[in-house]
């Protein structure tokens, strides 16, 4: 007799943000569990991810990725155990990673399902360094980047889950330069500890001054994660040929965007400026874990998460995001 249960607890949408994302948005609620099929299994989820991309997913607005749906459960990447199964390749206490998050258990098909081995490494690390946020660090910087060895690369919100992994990778290839911002002292000496060359703290003045003593030879690449203050500073110190990785714009998540007021430098100077999301770079995950694999199995290439327990915590987890309370990828226990 099947013992799956018939609903489980998750966060919803219950309205869509006006402006920045409060916890009035959010409702914690019983949902239906679908029967088990053939070829699926009950997973029942250990840590669950949190990421900046899903507060614009709570507007109701075209994009890369389909918007969340008001009264229906949040997703997000997941790993979670296996408790129950009618599938071979999703065998009992298997530990398995999906993209139903933001709920205790989930239905996850084959299709839907990947078997990670958690012996080795925590369940958090395919949610971080070996997941999304490395796949999103390596192809930024190698692929729309265009990073070669002995070039300076400068990454914003480096004490981030993305930027510290850039950096890192960045080392790795063979920089000549690496720099990162970060907001105070805590943070700071966190991205130092990862071999960045220089960390400027974008908390405590002059962010343009700070970045023009930290690169006196100028920037080749920017990863840039924030927008703003820091990517008009960047494109004043672009080098010519300069590329400039644009993979969030953090700072302005939650107001009236504003571009750059120095953007003609990029005619100027021969900047590429290329924006891009991870999810249509899927073919270079090959190359990618090939890399990072050893590299974090061997403890090269440095990962942290803030970690918070509990479906409770939550919301209060993805709203401290844009006030800079994680260092490194914010995960939540489960």
């Amino acid at each position: 007799m099947s013992t799956t249960p018939v609903s489980t607890r998750a966060v919803t949408l219950a309205s869509r943000p006006q402006g920045a994302a409060t916890a009035e948005n959010f409702r914690l609620a019983d949902v239906a569990l679908p029967a088990l099929q053939d070829g699926q299994a009950l997973v029942k989820n250990t840590v669950m991810s949190v990421d900046p991309y899903m507060r614009g997913r709570m507007d109701d607005r075209e994009s890369y990725i389909p918007p969340f749906q008001i009264g229906e459960p949040l997703t997000g990447g997941a790993v979670g155990v296996v408790v129950e199964s009618r599938s071979e390749k999703l065998p009992v206490g298997a530990s398995v990673l999906h993209f139903q998050g933001w709920r205790e258990h989930a239905v996850v098909g084959v299709a839907e399902g990947t078997v990670v081995d958690t012996t080795r490494l925590p369940d958090a690390a395919y949610l971080s360094v070996l997941g999304m946020t490395g796949l999103t660090a390596w192809v930024g910087l190698t692929v729309i980047g265009q990073f070669t060895a002995g070039e300076t690369v400068f990454v914003s919100a480096a004490a981030g889950a993305v930027g510290s992994t850039v950096g890192q990778i960045a080392r790795q290839l063979g920089a000549k330069r690496v720099i990162g911002s970060a907001g105070g002292p805590e943070k700071v000496e966190f991205v130092k500890s990862l071999g960045f060359d220089a960390v400027i703290d974008y908390k405590a003045g002059d962010i343009q001054q700070q970045l023009a003593e930290a690169a006196p030879e100028g920037i080749d690449v920017y990863f840039d994660n924030v927008g703003g203050e820091q990517l008009e500073a960047a494109l004043s110190l672009m080098n010519r040929g300069g590329r400039v990785a644009m993979c969030g714009v953090i700072s302005q998540m939650n107001s009236e965007p504003a571009g750059p007021k120095n953007i003609a430098l990029a005619i100027v100077k021969g900047l590429t400026l290329r924006g891009f999301t991870v999810g249509f770079h899927q073919e270079h995950q090959a190359e990618f874990l090939k890399h990072m694999a050893p590299w974090v199995a061997e403890g090269t290439i440095q990962w942290k998460v803030t970690e918070r327990t509990g479906l409770d915590d939550a919301v209060p987890a993805f709203l401290d995001l844009f006030t800079g309370g994680n260092v490194g990828k914010m995960v939540v226990t489960l």
